[in-house]
């Protein structure tokens, strides 16, 4: 029996922020889009803190609106606490013009209402469905993409172009071989949500996301996201030799870990804990190159970090910004050089942050920002890449970015 066949302009892997936002876009250039997403929403999903700079493409894609009525926990910038000392970034407060200030959202509910925006847009997502085979170099340059639907019956689809933002699932670099081994050690990271019981005493900023560095390892950290109704993201985040040290289920370790950080373990002296935690290890990845004919890497799915400048949400809408915009010059009739359009200048931002997570875990950024005397536009530029702005030229931290964080870490260690 020959398998059912249909056709799309665009196919989307994934109906994640990347998936979500590349779809809306596209609708508003009046294409044809199919989405397959392989999990039902709303699916529980960590990176709950985002920065400002995604709300720019948020704002481009039509869903702006939808986001600020939604009732998320504003955001206006991050926290650092190491050894008792307190540190602060105000967002507003940056180098880089745009936004200063932006949400910290259970993913579970921002992720289902992107969907839902692009959908209203007029995007088909299929929830259920999971690719499992994509032939590239069909006559056309077109792909033909294999599928499974809930009930197990697979059909084709002709696509036209494809757009992986299938994240972590990172479709695409599997079949075709594209993954290359992360230059970062393998880390893992425990988290969960809980009832924080913070009071209104405890001197906690609501409206920052709170990283705290563990006393005895400085590239041992955690995360403090809150959201709105007493609710926070707690996770902690270490090589796997650090977390395979702690015994018992993931919820105790977790605990266990916490309780070594004074400050943090005071603050959560009153939390709630009840929901099990979690664990993934071995979460940063690279391919060797973002896109191919008739595709392109989104998001996740192409490259992830590090979770610690909560830069994994912007770097996937920002990627489906660049791809939309090539695309629409595309179908236009344009040749595009996706390696100059859409390759270089996202890894741009990408090494911007790879440098700043880098210098983090090796602890010349903590001395940085921990500095007593700090000078005032110095932090203005780190404000804003810190706020997502790692792809503004006009700022010295993104153009230098190797060259001038290791400078100033060694002004601040002489100082």
């Amino acid at each position: 029996m020959q398998m059912q066949t249909e056709s799309a302009e665009i196919l989307i892997v994934g109906a994640g922020p990347a998936g979500a936002v590349a779809a809306a876009l596209l609708r508003r250039q009046g294409r044809q889009v199919l989405v397959i997403e392989r999990e039902q929403f709303p699916r529980f999903s960590i990176g709950e803190s985002l920065l400002p700079q995604s709300m720019q493409y948020l704002e481009e894609a039509g869903m702006l609106r939808a986001v600020v009525e939604a009732g998320f926990q504003y955001k206006n910038g991050a926290a650092f606490m190491r050894d008792g000392v307190y540190t602060a970034f105000d967002f507003r407060d940056k180098y880089s013009a745009g936004w200063g200030t932006t949400y910290q959202v259970q993913r579970a509910d921002f992720d289902h209402l992107l969907a839902q925006e692009a959908q209203r847009q007029g995007a088909e997502i299929r929830f259920r469905h999971e690719v499992l085979d994509i032939e590239l170099g069909q006559p056309g340059g077109r792909s033909r993409v294999t599928v499974r639907d809930p009930d197990g019956q697979q059909y084709q689809v002709d696509a036209g172009f494809i757009l992986d933002a299938s994240g972590f699932g990172r479709i695409l670099p599997r079949l075709l071989d594209l993954e290359t081994p992360s230059n970062f050690p393998v880390r893992g990271a425990i988290f969960t949500h809980v009832a924080d019981g913070i009071g209104s005493d405890a001197g906690f900023d609501r409206n920052k996301i709170r990283v705290t560095v563990h006393p005895q390892h400085c590239n041992v950290w955690f995360w403090t996201i809150p959201f709105a109704g007493g609710r926070c993201s707690q996770g902690v985040v270490a090589e796997t030799a650090f977390l395979d040290r702690y015994q018992g289920t993931p919820t105790e370790r977790l605990q266990a870990i916490i309780a070594e950080e004074p400050s943090l373990s005071a603050l959560l002296k009153n939390a709630t804990w009840d929901t099990p935690a979690r664990q993934i290890t071995g979460y940063s990845a690279n391919v060797d190159r973002l896109w191919g004919e008739g595709y392109a890497l989104l998001g996740n799915a192409g490259e992830f970090l590090d979770p610690v400048f909560s830069s994994g949400v912007t770097i996937a809408v920002r990627s489906a910004s660049l791809a939309a915009a090539a695309l629409k010059r595309q179908f236009a009739g344009e040749t595009v050089d996706w390696q100059a359009d859409y390759g270089v200048p996202l890894r741009r931002g990408v090494d911007t942050f790879r440098a700043f997570v880098e210098s983090w875990y090796k602890g010349g950024f903590q001395t940085i920002i921990f500095h007593a005397k700090q000078q005032p536009e110095i932090r203005r530029m780190i404000s804003a890449i810190l706020a997502g702005y790692a792809w503004d030229q006009g700022n010295p931290y993104v153009k230098e970015t190797a060259r001038r964080l290791a400078a100033l870490e060694a002004a601040c260690e002489l100082a």
